[in-house]
């Protein structure tokens, strides 16, 4: 029973002080021309973002109607929650659960014009670990993947899998952007695709990082 009503408690009062917290962040945007591009056409792309850093990344991009890939399992019900409450349009599934489901949902929204993100290493890791799904949802919709990351000065760490990052009040942040790129088609492509996609989320990671080595390490 006192399990019960502390998730309900988290899902509740949990989005509402996430909202607050977030209010108080100072961030810094890093090379979103790209983004901008893509949003002005109305094409649908993909993007694809570590687990550890979704928190700010949900504040971010929250209210364009950006559709987001969440897990099944009850651990990722919080931020679900959350994620639905500040505008995202929510797709059911992941690689361990609902996976099938999930990528054919996403390639229609895709497909639709709609903005999809993925986390590609959730939802239980291992931390910055590719999965394919995000690149196949990608190649059949014929679709661009745009990498994008975010770094704090001020930070909690959770003791998870991820090591999920939760800036702290007044922290600074910094999002960067990569340069978008498209799968081409084919099993070899698709191989190739992931890691492809691993390599851009290293760079763009390492555009995140400060010049006067403010931020925290990305590895």
């Amino acid at each position: 029973m006192k399990r019960r009503l502390g998730r309900w408690l988290g899902r509740v009062l949990g989005p509402p002080l996430a909202s607050l917290l977030a209010r108080t962040w100072r961030i810094e945007v890093v090379d979103d021309r790209w983004w901008r591009e893509l949003t002005q056409r109305g094409e649908g792309f993909v993007f694809v973002l570590w687990h550890e850093v979704l928190l700010p990344l949900l504040w971010r991009h929250r209210k364009q109607g950006v559709a987001i890939v969440v897990s099944e399992a009850r651990d990722g019900q919080y931020l679900a929650d959350y994620a639905a409450r500040i505008g995202y349009r929510l797709i059911r599934g992941s690689s361990t659960r609902g996976g099938a489901r999930a990528l054919l949902a996403s390639v229609r929204e895709l497909r639709a014009g709609t903005v999809v993100a993925f986390t590609p290493d959730g939802p239980r890791g291992p931390r910055r670990e590719m999965k394919p799904g995000v690149v196949a949802a990608a190649q059949r919709a014929g679709v661009r993947i745009l990498p994008i990351h975010a770094v704090a000065d001020r930070a909690w760490r959770f003791r998870s899998w991820d090591q999920f990052m939760l800036p702290k009040p007044f922290a600074r942040i910094r999002i960067a952007y990569g340069e978008p790129f498209a799968i081409g088609p084919g099993e070899a492509a698709l191989g190739a695709g992931v890691e492809t996609t691993a390599m851009a989320l290293t760079q763009v990671a390492r555009k995140a990082a400060w010049p006067d080595a403010a931020a925290i390490p990305i590895a």
